[in-house]
């Protein structure tokens, strides 16, 4: 150890011969006996060890928004390649995020790619995601799709967070942080590598990736391929993907850079996408502990697995950069992007005398679907229900399916698995103008510019023996009967057109416009840094709407909504000499509603009440960095008001005329829901000795809601229009029943745990041996809930369901093999044993059903004691009622593997 100290004296003073090691020695030996330690050293070099830098890249554009280390004034955290690389292996990309602070990532439902995470108690959808500095989320809703992705972790370079509204200069919805990846580019060094792994449950992946470097002539190409499958760890969550990058580079001289990558990532999984309740889960296995891998969503098809739930999608990504130095103080950096995405999901429709495909009649006794009965029934097989045999009568001559279900005494319907296709056009651009107006300031000028058009229709998958489908859902064209069945797999052809395939039951286009403007004033010295910055954008939003409305009618094709929104924010960091720093941001948001706000319940009748939601965000932190101890401190606070948040309903009889006893679709908003989001962070890594490596964090939010909400008049769907009657508790639907006022103040805000806490170390036991293992912690998780499901100011009162703590241990070995003539390239094994412990534990619940008193068992004024301890026995799992809809994490899982570096 006492070698290895010297030794990172002597590496930190840059003196590497034999002439100067005798006073570096002696330098050494001074420090240890002063009792100083060697990291307290004023050397500038020791900062570069800081763990939030991106060392492995070199950012060339300005359009990609990467914070540096002591000196952008935001909460950030950095994972590099070989991090990714190691750990990753069968894991969901965005969960190498959870031993960041402030960071819950769960696999949701289980199937490959469907994972998610929050930052700060925030959703995907209120996370700016960022590639190579296009934004990804969905342009209707914010969302982002994992699965879309599979491939990306392949080719990114890293991965920067940065919690809070962010440094990033666009009018984007980083409400709870930014999640910025950079990719490998073209121009990286010359080399390839090959590699293979395996995992549990029959998981294989390959991979292989070759890169030229810049040549003498300029050029300079990227290119890589691999191939994922598995049975998946959840029942019935079959998957295969693949993964394309190729890059092309020309640096034509000193001042013009160009950079072409397309890349993308075709794939199909079956989802566990229904979320058990927790007595499901112990009914169907064999121990009475629950089944956590038990998926409700599928059964077995002539002894082949068969999951009414599958997605499949396919969606290229082609981006081109220039980069060009018109002098020494100016820099104009441009990106161009187009995006087609391609495919959906499936589903099932119809049923069987009134049943769905999982109403529990038509299951298994494990608890499947039973997708043989379904298969027989549709083609007029007699079937045996609950014990009676059942026929199925023709209808016109032919065994037809619909997406009526039926009713109870009806022998005519039937089910099919049908697709809901989500497919989009989208191109869009970004310039920046970088100006230095002096050695100290620096000015951005930019425009954001984006067209979208998501294309949405169902369409027929399977029609499970039966002969056709009948739909009458267009006005334009009623009556139709359809038998032309189309595969849930994604197209090779990244640009393949869905737009002649047959459409049923709905079939609308959402467009969206994006004009948007930012600018950035940066003020910097050796120890100062301080930027203002300010974006506004306008949203256009037009619907299109094929089936629902004539083509004569007005709403069959919308006009243009436009709405305002923006923001300006700002920051200060104070380097306090070479090893402590501070800073501060703030900033405020007016950040337009989703595109189901604006045309609200599936219509393209435009909602008159809408409103921006406003964010504001301040932030503070403390930074300290040594070659041997980094640290970061962070409190913040942000609110959202205005958020928007709507509830829908049928109604019988809306009017009040019991002659006419017709139903209508309704909705009504719920305004004044405000959220408070507070929180401290603390992450660490310390170096002690050149061969061990300790990393931790710990965070603690207090996530609430703010505010009495109130809730607006019940508005018909299909005018927009009031009911004309008020809404009164003799309506049968217990939506009805909101209170016009309910006081959620103080309720927490569910979906993500809100204290975490995690605590590792890596050790390298011989050389290029190492050993690694990691600790994290969860608590005060509450589950995800909307306010509009509280239907009563006494559900409110019960508060938020809070689901149990839980600590996961991951560990892991490499070993890198030096190999070829000059022991230049390597051959790196890599294992990694995830939940080592096995731990169960409840990863999120998407019912809010918490646990009964004795008060709920009264009989008159009398407590029934037997029932209550009776519930207490067996109503009850780990504290939790058991018919709370939920999803267990993983148990125990590995992966191994092997790769060749050249």
């Amino acid at each position: 150890m006492f070698e290895e100290l010297i030794f990172e004296i002597c590496k930190k003073f840059k003196q590497r011969n034999m002439k100067n090691l005798k006073n570096n020695l002696l330098t050494g030996l001074f420090l240890l006996i002063a009792g100083f330690s060697y990291s307290q050293e004023k050397v500038k070099d020791s900062v570069k060890n800081a763990s939030n830098q991106l060392e492995e890249v070199i950012v060339k554009s300005t359009v990609i928004d990467v914070a540096k280390d002591r000196k952008t004034p935001v909460a950030v955290s950095t994972i590099k390649a070989s991090e990714i690389q190691a750990k990753l292996g069968n894991q969901e990309f965005p969960e190498l995020l959870n031993n960041t602070p402030s960071v819950y990532a769960t696999k949701s439902g289980g199937g490959f790619g469907d994972s998610r995470v929050n930052i700060r108690g925030f959703d995907q959808k209120n996370i700016a995601v960022m590639i190579n500095g296009v934004p990804v989320n969905d342009m209707e809703n914010s969302s982002v799709y994992w699965s879309n992705w599979a491939g990306l972790s392949d080719v990114t370079t890293s991965m920067q967070v940065q919690r809070g509204l962010g440094s990033s200069k666009l009018a984007i919805s980083s409400v709870g942080g930014t999640i910025n990846v950079v990719t490998r580019t073209s121009d990286i060094k010359q080399g390839g590598s090959v590699s293979t792994g395996t995992a549990n449950d029959n998981y294989l992946k390959t991979t292989a990736s070759y890169s030229t470097g810049l040549m003498k002539n300029g050029l300079s190409a990227s290119i890589l391929l691999s191939q994922t499958s598995g049975a998946g760890y959840v029942d019935g969550t079959k998957f295969a993907g693949a993964n394309y990058f190729i890059g092309l580079g020309y640096k034509l001289n000193e001042k013009h850079d160009f950079q072409l990558t397309f890349t993308g990532a075709p794939q199909w999984h079956n989802q566990r996408s229904a979320a058990p309740t927790i007595a499901d889960y112990i009914k169907y296995s064999s121990n009475g502990e629950p089944n956590i891998k038990y998926n409700s969503d599928w059964g077995t098809l002539n002894g082949q697995e068969y999951s009414f739930r599958t997605n499949y999608y396919h969606k290229p990504i082609a981006s081109f950069n220039w980069d060009y130095k018109i002098n020494e103080t100016t820099k104009l950096s441009t990106v161009v992007y187009g995006s087609w995405g391609r495919g959906g999901g499936t589903n099932g429709t119809g049923g069987i005398r009134g049943k769905a495909y999982f109403d529990a009649s038509l299951r298994t006794a494990d608890g499947l679907v039973n997708v043989d009965l379904i298969n027989n029934w549709n083609q007029g097989n007699t079937v045996n229900i609950g014990g009676v045999n059942y026929t199925r009568t023709l209808t016109s001559g032919a065994f037809q399916n619909s997406s009526s279900s039926g009713s109870t005494t009806s022998l005519s319907s039937g089910i099919s698995k049908i697709s809901s296709i989500n497919s989009h056009n989208w191109y869009g651009g970004v310039i920046d103008l970088n100006k230095k107006l002096s050695d100290k300031l620096v000015i951005d000028f930019g425009i954001d510019v984006r067209a979208y058009r998501g294309i949405h229709f169902q369409n027929i998958n399977d029609l499970l023996g039966a002969d056709r489908f009948y739909d009458n859902t267009d006005v334009n064209n009623p009556g139709r009967t359809l038998s032309f069945q189309y595969e849930a797999l994604p197209s090779g052809n990244p640009f393949f057109n869905s737009d002649y395939q047959q459409k049923i039951n709905y079939n609308n286009d959402g467009l969206v416009r994006w004009y948007g403007a930012f600018t950035q004033l940066e003020y910097s010295t050796e120890n100062l840094t301080a930027f203002v910055q300010g974006a506004v954008s306008q949203q256009g939003f037009k619907r299109n709407d094929y089936f629902k409305y004539l083509a004569s009618n007005p709403l069959y094709s919308t006009s243009y909504k436009n709405i305002l929104g923006g923001n300006v924010k700002g920051g200060v960091n104070y380097n306090i000499g070479a090893h402590h720093n501070v800073f501060a941001n703030a900033g405020y948001y007016s950040k337009q509603p989703f595109f189901n706000a604006v045309y609200p319940v599936n219509t393209s009748i435009l909602n008159k009440d809408l409103t921006n939601e406003k964010i504001m965000g301040i932030e503070a932190g403390y930074g300290f960095r040594s070659s041997v101890f980094n640290a970061n401190v962070n409190i913040y606070r942000t609110t959202w008001n205005d958020r928007f948040v709507n509830s829908s309903t049928s109604l019988v009889d809306p009017d009040g005329l019991a002659s006419t006893n017709n139903s209508v679709r309704a909705f009504a908003f719920m305004s004044g829901v405000n959220q408070i989001h507070q929180g401290a962070e603390l992450d660490f890594t310390v170096k002690p000795t050149r061969k061990l490596v300790i990393n931790g964090m710990f965070s603690f939010g207090d996530w609430t809601y703010g505010s009495a909400v109130v809730k607006s008049s019940f508005f018909r769907e299909d005018t927009n229009g009031p009911l004309l009657v008020p809404v009164t508790a003799t309506q049968t639907n217990p939506d009805l029943q909101l209170a016009t006022q309910q006081n959620i103040s103080g309720l927490k805000v569910g979906d993500a745990a809100q204290l975490t806490a995690s605590l590792g170390a890596s050790y390298e036991v011989l050389r290029n041996v190492k050993l690694d293992a990691n600790y994290r912690y969860a608590d005060n998780l509450y589950a995800s809930f909307e306010p509009s499901r509280f239907t009563s100011q006494a559900i409110v009162d019960k508060g938020s369901l809070q689901l149990p703590s839980f600590g996961l241990m991951d560990a892991g070995f490499s070993y890198k093999l030096m190999v070829g003539k000059d022991k230049t390239n390597a051959v790196n094994f890599r294992l990694n044993v995830n939940n080592v412990l096995d731990e169960v534990y409840i990863a999120e619940s998407r019912t809010n059903n918490t646990a009964k008193t004795q008060a709920d068992f009264m009989t008159g004024t009398n407590p029934n004691l037997t029932a209550y301890q009776l519930y207490q026995q067996t109503g009850l799992y780990d504290g939790v009622d058991k018919t709370n809809q939920v999803f267990f994490g993983f148990g125990r899982t590995w992966n191994f593997t092997i790769s060749y570096n050249f």
